[in-house]
Formats: structure tokens, C-alpha cells, sequence
């Protein structure tokens, strides 16, 4: 496909319908509600296959989130290729890689071992993947639509996994894991198909070379006194902790934890829909600071062990705070120069998705020492007490 050196930037969108007439978006958006669905199906897939394997809880939870722990890998080696190559060849080569990985879990006598090694290296490509796909994000859509693109993203993500959970658990009862893997296969064929069909080619948007030294260096500046890791961090740490505290709802409540979730996701969509539809640029920033103290503060009721309802209606509204995403990306996108912004949003989401794992780790030690109640009120605790403190530097 013909590279433009000049695109022509749309017009500015105020509606999901006018982002999706976008065609490029249109492609896009649908490559990564494919790539999700696929993503859940074979992580619930691998999970089921290592439980029944070997009837270790450990394994099995490291089979379903153990990937999120190779994003980071991404981040701190080559996530560079997110600007340093062409973003639509690297974005296909990426799918391409997605789709052999997925494929070869699909092979009934592979090894364990082999399993878990092919859920690190997908996980690896992954954040590099997202790094690319968001900075083709941002030249896609103007940058007055740049939330609400994420935002409709955000939900399509929450939407398709509980979906995908869903669906998963309908076909494990009539296929085998394998069949699954089969049925993701396709999925995330289909997404690269639909990529490569309406996405086209854009120039580099810098010309240094990608690799380790260039992703060494940029990440530094990110951290380095005056950058922009007040930001990350505020991405990264609140949104981890309070993900640690949603790990602890089977040990909280056994028998409502389907509710608890449930809750959890409604709250988030809704959230990413006020926030992202309804509110302007302006509006979402002075709300920033209200919502990641929403995102914690309703879970400090847990000490107490409020009735369920109460307990439900909290989750619910602290769900709706992991919308201060939204504003927080858009202020980290201003921040960001155009030749590395596809490096910084892959490290945006790479870290957010390390430190969920983390918190998840964080928590779950935390209540095997106390309990479950006192973990989530500790857990929320410190995320209030990080995004408090942290105000002034992310305000400057």
C-alpha cells in the first residue's frame, strides 16, 4: 500500500458514530475488539487446559495473567519499533506473530512447558503491538478525539472480555480446549485481515534507528526530573492497587463474587462512557483528581465488611473511577512528542497492565497474613494516600 508523506487529518469527531466512519478507525477498532475476544478466549482456554493438567491454582492463574508480566519486557527493550518502523508493517508483522503463537497453543501434545514459554513471548509482542497501535491511534483520529476513541476502546475491551468469558465457558462445555484455541485463531486472523485492508501506511515518525539504546533512552527521559512520570505513575500505581483489590473478591465472598464483578464491569463502562462521551477535554481534567480518588475510596467501607449490597453498590461506583485513565492519557499524549508517542502510550500500557499484576500479588499476600477485608481496605488505602500525594506533581 502507498505511503502518503502528508495524510489528511479527519475532522474532529463528537460522537462514537463519527469516529467509526473514520474508515482507518473503523479498521482499527475492529482489529482490537478481534484481538481481545481472541485474547480471552485463549487465556480462558490455557487456564482450563493447565487446571485440569495439573490441578494447581497457581499454575493456573499464572496461565491467565502470567502474560501481563512479559508486557513490561516490551517496554523496557524494543518497544522503540512502535516509532523507530513503519507502523502498519509493524503493526502486521506483530499480528502475524500473534496469530502463530495462538496457533501453535492449539496443538494438542504440546508440553506445558512450551505453553508457558509461548504465553511469555505473546506477551512480549503484545505490549509492542500496543505501543504501535496507539500511536497510529493518535495520527488516525485528531487529537480533540483522541479520548473519546480511547474511551469507546476502554468499553469494547471491558465489553468483549466479559463476553469472551462468557462464551469461553459455553464452548469448554462442549469442546475441547484445543477447539478453542481454533476458534482464537480465527478471530485474531480475522483481525489482521481487517487491519490489513483499511489501515494504511504512514512515513516514520522519527528517523533515529529503533532498538535497545533508543528504548534505554526515551524511557529515561520519562523518568528523569521534569518528565512525565507523575503521569505514569498515576496510571500505573492507583489502577494497580484497586485491580489487587478486585483479585480478592473470590476470597471475600465466594458465593458473590460473579455479583461483585459484574458490578465492577458495569461500573467501569459506565464510567469510560460519561467520561469519555459526555464530558469535554476541559471538564475531564479538572474531574481527574475526584475520579482516582473514586476509584478508591468506596473500598475503604470493606473494613468494616458492609452488608452485600453495600458492598456491591461500592465496587460499582469505584469501578467508574478507572475512567481518570482517560483524562491522564490525553494529558500524557499532549505532553509527548509525536516522534516517540507510540513508545510512550506501549510503556503507558505496559506498566498499567505489570502493575495490576502486581497489586493482584500485593493483595493476595496481604490477606494471607490478615484477610481479605483488611487486604482491599489496605490496598485502597495506599492508592488514596499515592494519588493524593502525587497531586501537585501531576497538576504542574
Amino acid at each position: 500500500m502507498p505511503t502518503d508523506p502528508s495524510p489528511c487529518r479527519p475532522l474532529p469527531a463528537t460522537s462514537y458514530r463519527a469516529l467509526l466512519r473514520n474508515r482507518e478507525f473503523a479498521g482499527l477498532y475492529a482489529g482490537f475488539t478481534l484481538n481481545v475476544a481472541a485474547s480471552t478466549l485463549s487465556g480462558f482456554a490455557l487456564g482450563t487446559l493447565v487446571n485440569r493438567q495439573t490441578r494447581s491454582p497457581l499454575l493456573t492463574a499464572v496461565s491467565m495473567y502470567g502474560a501481563t508480566f512479559a508486557t513490561v519486557l516490551g517496554a523496557l527493550t524494543l518497544m522503540s519499533v512502535a516509532d523507530g518502523s513503519r507502523p502498519r508493517r509493524t503493526l502486521l508483522t506483530l499480528q502475524w506473530v500473534s496469530l502463530a503463537g495462538v496457533a501453535a497453543q492449539a496443538l494438542p501434545g504440546l508440553p506445558l512447558a512450551a505453553r508457558f514459554g509461548l504465553l511469555l513471548v505473546l506477551g512480549f509482542f503484545q505490549s509492542l503491538g500496543t505501543g504501535t497501535r496507539m500511536g497510529l491511534l493518535a495520527e488516525v483520529v485528531p487529537t480533540s478525539a483522541y479520548a473519546l476513541a480511547r474511551s469507546l476502546m476502554n468499553i469494547t475491551s471491558g465489553g468483549m472480555a466479559i463476553l469472551g468469558y462468557a462464551i469461553g465457558a459455553v464452548l469448554l462445555r462442549y469442546l475441547s480446549p484445543h477447539a478453542v484455541f481454533g476458534a482464537a485463531t480465527a478471530l485474531t486472523g480475522v483481525g489482521l485481515i481487517v487491519v490489513a485492508a483499511t489501515v494504511r501506511e504512514r512515513p516514520l515518525r522519527s528517523a533515529r534507528r529503533s532498538g535497545l539504546r533508543r528504548t534505554w533512552t526515551t524511557n529515561l527521559a520519562l523518568f528523569s526530573p521534569g518528565g512525565r512520570r507523575a503521569l505514569l505513575l498515576n496510571l500505573w500505581v492507583p489502577n494497580g492497587l484497586i485491580a489487587g483489590c478486585e483479585a480478592l473478591f473470590i476470597s471475600y465472598a465466594p458465593d458473590h463474587a460473579g455479583t461483585f464483578l459484574a458490578a465492577g464491569s458495569a461500573g467501569m463502562l459506565l464510567g469510560d462512557l460519561t467520561v469519555g462521551r459526555v464530558l469535554t477535554a476541559g471538564q475531564r481534567r479538572r474531574w481527574a483528581f475526584a475520579l482516582r480518588l473514586l476509584l478508591a475510596v468506596p473500598y475503604l467501607l470493606f473494613a468494616v465488611h458492609p452488608p452485600m449490597l453495600v458492598a456491591t453498590v461500592a465496587v460499582f461506583l469505584a469501578s467508574a473511577g478507572f475512567a481518570a485513565t482517560l483524562p491522564l492519557q490525553e494529558q500524557l499524549l499532549e505532553l509527548t512528542p509525536v516522534p516517540v508517542r507510540g513508545q510512550v502510550q506501549g510503556v503507558e500500557s505496559a506498566g498499567r497492565m505489570t502493575c495490576q499484576g502486581l497489586g493482584a500479588v500485593f493483595a493476595g499476600g496481604v490477606a494471607q497474613h490478615f484477610s481479605p477485608g483488611t487486604a482491599i481496605t489496605a490496598a485502597a488505602a495506599l492508592s488514596v494516600a499515592v494519588t493524593v500525594v502525587s497531586r501537585p506533581f501531576v497538576a504542574r
